[in-house]
């Protein structure tokens, strides 16, 4: 039995996880700087990189669930000190996740063109969508493979693993970056967007090499699938479905912000993809201490430390509070020379520069947003957050940003509404997280 969690333990869980976590923004972002200053259609590309980047991400997060949910199984199997029990579980649902996403990987790559079309893409930039996506869409099942391990190491209480997975992931992907997109002298020619695609594709299969090699090392879990199924697979699925219905309605969200942007213009999408990539990245870092949430609140609710876990839900709420304060002021003071890295047309940074104050501003508030995801989804509430985001993205978000661009708030309006959407995420999951354990502590 847990008599308290320190802020050391949160520390050792959260810092390594923040870097693992980050792996994949970064990939993105190393994407949207490399390919927004190549020297033929720049403006163009990074518009291409934020549309297909968003998708990809999209059906990243959908079927990524299946880390919440192993690690949420694992913790709290090992909470109950019955780890034996759950052994079994994570390659069947792996198997099983992994499957349908090549399924939509099939639907997709032979439409690619009209999915695309559908985030009112056209012309040279509809073009550059196709080229991309058609190359990187392949690492989906490796970056998939990845993420299921992930949830096992973190469900183990491990998340030092994880990290340096990632950061292998993350330096292969900036070397290739470089040598892909503008290419070697002589040996390489330059690929540009292609090149950016195909330099995160070998990142993810790396990633996916490697992680299976340190399960295989570090732990006694295996991915070979064993039949009949898992009598806990019901439980899997029926948390996995709650969860692809809540991240289906996340990327509802993140459609509309992409359709509005590409509307607007060129310029206006590009901007766009500057501002999501940096709050993304910023979004992953306090994922770090979300996913130490998971971790122990899952434990804690195994073991029915009830006490302990309301003040644990406080004082992670505390960090991640700080952590997003802080966030907001690094990006203050490097306001101008971070647009000023992905690109440098003026009009893109213009509108990037009038926007990003929002993106900062609402830091704090979704460092909130995040905590709770993460300790519901330990403590297998996942009909709560799927609750949550049907609510805040289909009665707020999307009401909203309808309404400031019918009045022409261009990307302003995106973005306001983008913050009432993390608004009415938090408040619920706290009021029913408080309500619940001061009951039962």
């Amino acid at each position: 039995m847990t008599k308290s969690v320190k802020i050391s333990d949160i520390q050792k869980l959260a810092i390594p996880a923040l870097i693992s976590g980050i792996a994949e923004p970064i990939l993105s972002i190393t994407d949207t700087i490399i390919v927004g200053n190549i020297p033929e259609d720049a403006t163009i590309s990074l518009g291409a990189v934020g549309i297909v980047g968003s998708f990809i991400s999209m059906l990243i997060w959908v079927f990524g669930q299946t880390r919440s949910v192993i690690a949420s199984i694992i913790a709290q199997a090992v909470g109950k000190n019955n780890l034996k029990e759950v052994q079994t579980l994570p390659a069947q649902g792996i198997l099983i996740i992994i499957s349908s996403s090549i399924l939509i990987i099939l639907l997709t790559y032979f439409n690619s063109e009209g999915l695309f079309r559908f985030y009112n893409a056209s012309g040279k930039l509809l073009q550059f969508c196709v080229d991309y996506f058609n190359i990187r869409v392949w690492g989906l099942p490796f970056t998939l493979l990845t993420i299921g391990i992930f949830g096992i190491f973190r469900g183990l209480q491990n998340t030092y693993y994880p990290m340096i997975i990632a950061i292998v992931g993350t330096l292969l992907n900036i070397v290739l970056d470089i040598i892909f997109v503008y290419g070697i002298d002589g040996v390489i020619n330059p690929m540009y967007i292609k090149g950016a695609a195909y330099a995160s594709l070998i990142a993810q299969i790396t990633m996916a090499i490697l992680a299976i090699i340190l399960l295989y090392q570090k732990t006694e879990i295996k991915l070979s699938v064993e039949l009949p199924f898992h009598p806990k697979i019901k439980s899997f699925l029926s948390m996995f479905g709650n969860l692809v219905i809540r991240t289906a309605s996340l990327n509802v969200t993140l459609y509309f912000c992409n359709a509005f942007s590409t509307k607007y213009g060129d310029e206006f999408i590009a901007a766009y993809t500057i501002a999501i990539n940096l709050w993304f990245l910023v979004a992953f870092i306090i994922d770090g201490y979300s996913s130490a949430g998971t971790i122990l609140s899952g434990k804690l609710y195994g073991e029915k430390s009830y006490r302990v876990l309301m003040k644990f839900g406080n004082d992670l709420t505390k960090i991640g509070v700080k952590i997003g304060f802080l966030m907001t002021l690094i990006g203050f003071v490097f306001y101008y020379p971070l647009g000023k890295i992905f690109n440098n047309d003026p009009i893109v940074l213009g509108e990037f520069y009038s926007v990003f104050w929002i993106v900062l501003a609402m830091l704090p508030l979704c460092s909130i947003a995040f905590i709770f995801d993460g300790i519901y989804k330990g403590l297998g509430w996942m009909k709560d957050l799927r609750n949550v985001l049907l609510f805040s993205t289909f009665i707020v978000f999307v009401p909203f940003v309808m309404l400031f661009d019918h009045y022409e708030f261009g990307l302003h309006g995106i973005f306001y509404a983008f913050t009432l959407w993390i608004l009415a995420r938090s408040i619920p999951l706290i009021i029913k997280f408080k309500k619940t354990f001061n009951k039962l502590s």
